[in-house]
């Protein structure tokens, strides 16, 4: 089975001189995990709400937040997001994935066209839920 069968194709996207308070709100929002960084299209990087938690002050959101602490997130979104991309193209194998997932340690991986352009993303959640144990076992 090819990764596009299972990948998530709603992708949010935001740029690299997005500011994290963009994200935070993009985060506080939405279910999503993970953002793509973009330029003219392109993928750049990923931001994942970790990414964001460990670069913000732990006090922001809270009733001991300083003006300080809120400035922690005029952060630009490529001061914190992950540069090293391993990507896949939508003809990719399932298994090519679970491999990535295994060897990295990533959470997520981009699906990309040809031109470096988002499509996807698949989660190893998105996995787990194809992965179906054969009668046998299930009987046990």
């Amino acid at each position: 089975m090819n990764v596009d069968k299972i990948m998530s194709k709603q992708i949010v996207t935001v740029e690299m001189d997005d500011m994290l308070h963009v994200v935070k709100d993009i985060f506080d929002s939405t279910c999503f995990h993970h953002l793509l960084v973009v330029e003219s299209g392109r993928l750049y990087g990923v931001l994942s709400d970790r990414d964001l938690l460990k670069s913000m002050h732990p006090n922001v959101g809270t009733m001991a937040e300083t003006t300080k602490n809120a400035a922690s997130l005029n952060k630009k979104v490529h001061q914190v997001m992950t540069r090293k991309l391993i990507t896949l193209e939508a003809t990719a194998s399932v298994y090519e994935a679970i491999d990535i997932f295994n060897n990295y340690g990533l959470s997520c991986i981009p699906v990309v066209d040809a031109q470096q352009k988002p499509i996807g993303i698949i989660s190893w959640r998105d996995i787990m839920k194809v992965i179906k144990l054969p009668p046998s076992v299930e009987a046990s």
